[in-house]
């Protein structure tokens, strides 16, 4: 009897769960909740419509659970169209470890303040939209955060020195934006990880911090800015940064007295006032990429390694350089 009695109830909970999905959800019902408003809140958007009030939100386009306590863990909307600004919602998902609006040119306003609420956050990426105002210093308490990109946006004002408090942090992303004022000085005193670094593209101007010669950056660009004085703190001996891109800025010092790293792939200084002549120890560096173009440097080019495997137009419009690619010396 007892068999009988226990067959019939887990019938009764088969059928009653196919009859109601949402007795069947994994999704937590605050979550969902949290998810539907944000929905309704970007006008309904098609990109979102598989969410759904009668469907479980673990199955839903652009959100994961986790597999353990079945939380919204992640938030990822980089297809399809939303409108208007991000919801202060995003704040009511506690469980959030990644937040994505990607290529999304209608979202609009500024950086939700709501996010500084998300202290799991591991991955912020705000890119390719429409956002505007400045840079906030609040990005600073998500102590989880491992990669940060907010990159071609309308961003202006100055970069918060206190983004070096980021202790996790192996990517930031700012470039592409309209920022001004100087590279923060704290940004050679990262005090965990040292973040590859991506400031290209915006109106950032005065010295490269000296702090820099503390920081061992495995890619730093800094092209497309207004930066002046001497970049040679960015390299070094003892160093294993491996792609550097310092074009067109206003930067003016010797090339021939930078120690570089063996470690050096890629070099772009093209359109600056870099001077002196391109150092032997160049031959012994495995060049991907080298662009020393537009810029005052004179002598010969020295033979061997990668240097000859470049054309002229790596090497050309400098006051005196000479040597294959280029014409030979006189």
């Amino acid at each position: 009897m007892e068999l009988k009695f226990s067959t019939f109830l887990s019938l009764t909970l088969l059928f009653s769960s196919v009859l109601n999905p949402a007795l069947s959800d994994l999704c937590n019902p605050d979550d969902k909740k949290v998810l539907l408003q944000i929905k309704k809140a970007f006008g309904d958007p098609y990109v979102l419509a598989s969410w759904k009030s009668d469907t479980d939100c673990c199955d839903w386009y652009c959100v994961t659970c986790d597999s353990t306590t079945n939380r919204i863990n992640s938030l990822t909307i980089f297809a399809g169209q939303v409108s208007g600004q991000i919801p202060a919602l995003v704040g009511d998902l506690p469980y959030l470890e990644t937040l994505e609006f990607h290529k999304q040119p209608n979202l609009t306003g500024p950086i939700q303040p709501a996010i500084a609420k998300l202290k799991g956050l591991k991955s912020l990426r705000l890119s390719w939209t429409n956002l505007s105002g400045s840079v906030p210093d609040f990005l600073s308490q998500l102590k989880n955060l491992t990669f940060l990109d907010l990159s071609f946006n309308n961003l202006t004002g100055a970069i918060p020195s206190s983004l070096s408090q980021l202790l996790n942090l192996n990517a930031l992303h700012l470039d592409r934006n309209k920022l001004t004022g100087h590279i923060p000085k704290s940004f050679g005193q990262f005090i965990g990880n040292v973040p590859d670094l991506y400031l290209s593209h915006n109106q950032l101007s005065g010295n490269i911090p000296t702090s820099f010669a503390q920081m061992d950056f495995g890619s730093i660009d800094l092209s497309r800015n207004k930066l002046e004085g001497d970049a040679s703190v960015i390299f070094g001996l003892n160093k294993t940064t491996q792609i550097v891109d310092l074009s067109r800025n206003l930067l003016e010092f010797n090339l021939s007295k930078v120690e570089f790293p063996t470690s050096l792939t890629s070099l772009d200084v093209n359109h600056n006032k870099i001077y002196g002549s391109i150092p032997v120890e160049f031959t012994q560096l495995n060049f991907q990429f080298l662009n020393v173009s537009y810029n005052r440097l004179c002598g010969q080019i020295p033979v061997g390694g990668k240097l000859q495997s470049f054309n002229e137009y790596s090497y050309f419009h400098n006051r005196c350089l000479c040597g294959a690619p280029l014409p030979s010396c006189k």
